[in-house]
């Protein structure tokens, strides 16, 4: 009766039904002591992935006063409502983007925006190639497209400086199948904190044009990095248009100031725009990659609101298939209009005060990973160069260590099977929990 796109058996494993069970004992022996006088916390959680949760909520009052005028207004736009997609797109611009309106595709969520990117690209039966160790969520989403995942992998080595930390392992992506149509990066990487080095952004593009396929960068975490040996990976395409670098341009690229309609942003990097038709000018650098590329973000993490339901995509496409690209995402979004009015309305009031809320989130990501890092060697806690998680190495067996950290610790962390490591005995933290509590945790774990 069931799809064959679902799971054959949907029950939870032994693992977890154990761990809901360890839960419950924990809440009842909380329970028992609160009942006899004695205060309890039931167990810390080290599994938080939502600023919601720990007493970092976005403030929303100024925005929702802002934009509730509009939030009864629907204008049936497959791509977005424009104003909403500008403030994308200025979000990018504060960031050193340069994104243009017609690039940015609105989405209810990034999970949305895989669902559109995979019913844009592949047949059923095309291959996935996916990040290992990786968040579990994107073998769900392949799988419900009648997609298959295979894997590519990350490795734990030691850098120049002697530290440890996570690095693309590129000889991985030469055992992709043939069938493989888009290669999926994570940057920051969902749980190692690995971000692409420009090293790696040239051998993954590299890959995509050898290949004809596309590849789509998952960045939601990518305003929380914690290094300046890495930048967003948009800027190994576009920072040739540099402000600085634009008064060098010849006479003949500057005479498209007035084809720009008087946008100075454009007039200044107008050898790299490309009027698509009727002075809708896109960011396509002529040298740029052979293969489209995509960036995904939304404002579950931008704006710690996942409650609100607005994703987008950012795109580059070589200019000879740009038009064809959007055209097709633009088709399959139409079946859908699935972004409401209110969350669209909200865009430009809450992305304008993005930066100032990403500031505390990162201010507590940063405390929370120094408490960390000098509790445990680099080669137990391999160096994060970015997002919202951490992963240490306790042992041999990592089921054993999360039952044993929640039964005896009162602390729940993940398991690292459950991120298809490759090696038993990692767990994966949250660095979003209240810095007293987290401390309290590693305390205890280190115990």
């Amino acid at each position: 009766m069931l799809s064959s796109r679902l799971p054959k058996d949907l029950t939870p494993s032994p693992f977890f039904a154990e761990l809901e069970s360890a839960k419950a004992q924990v809440l009842a022996e909380c329970s028992n002591a609160s009942g006899n006088g004695v205060g309890c916390l039931p167990f810390i959680d080290m599994t938080v992935s939502s600023p919601l949760r720990v007493g970092l909520p976005f403030d929303l009052a100024p925005a929702v006063e802002l934009a509730k005028s509009e939030f009864g207004t629907w204008v049936a736009d497959a791509a977005g409502r424009r104003d909403a997609r500008e403030a994308v797109v200025e979000y990018y611009r504060e960031r050193g983007g340069a994104f243009t309106a017609g690039q940015i595709i609105l989405t209810a969520s990034t999970s949305e925006a895989y669902s559109v990117l995979f019913k844009t690209f592949c047949d059923p039966g095309d291959v996935i190639l996916t990040p290992m160790p990786g968040y579990p969520l994107l073998d769900t989403l392949a799988q419900l497209e009648h997609l298959e995942c295979a894997p590519y992998f990350l490795k734990f080595a030691r850098d120049k400086r002697g530290s440890f930390r996570f690095v693309l392992d590129s000889d991985s992506l030469l055992a992709a199948p043939d069938r493989a149509k888009i290669l999926l990066l994570v940057s920051p990487h969902n749980p190692t904190g690995h971000c692409v080095s420009r090293e790696e952004w040239n051998e993954a593009v590299r890959f995509c044009e050898e290949n004809d396929m596309i590849l789509v960068v998952d960045e939601v975490f990518a305003d929380y990095d914690f290094s300046d040996k890495v930048q967003r990976s948009w800027k190994y395409v576009f920072d040739s248009c540099l402000p600085e670098q634009s008064l060098l341009r010849s006479s003949s690229c500057k005479s498209s100031s007035k084809r720009s309609g008087g946008d100075p942003y454009i007039s200044k990097c107008s050898c790299d725009f490309f009027d698509a038709g009727g002075g809708d000018f896109i960011n396509l650098p002529e040298d740029g990659p052979k293969c489209p590329i995509f960036w995904l973000n939304g404002l579950s993490k931008a704006v710690g609101s996942p409650q609100l339901k607005l994703g987008w995509m950012a795109f580059y496409a070589p200019r000879e298939k740009f038009e064809e690209i959007r055209a097709a995402l633009e088709f399959v979004e139409d079946a859908y209009l699935s972004v409401s009015s209110p969350a669209q309305s909200l865009a430009r009031p809450m992305l304008a005060a993005s930066a100032a809320y990403e500031s505390r989130i990162r201010e507590r990501l940063l405390q929370n990973w120094n408490t960390l890092r000098k509790a445990f060697p680099s080669k137990y806690c391999p160096e994060v160069l970015g997002g919202w998680y951490a992963v240490v190495r306790l042992g041999d067996d990592d089921e054993e260590i999360t039952l044993h950290l929640l039964r005896e610790k009162h602390v729940l962390v993940q398991p690292g099977f459950f991120f298809d490591f490759d090696e038993d005995g990692w767990v994966v933290i949250s660095l979003l929990q209240e810095p007293a509590q987290f401390q309290e945790a590693i305390c205890r774990i280190k115990e």
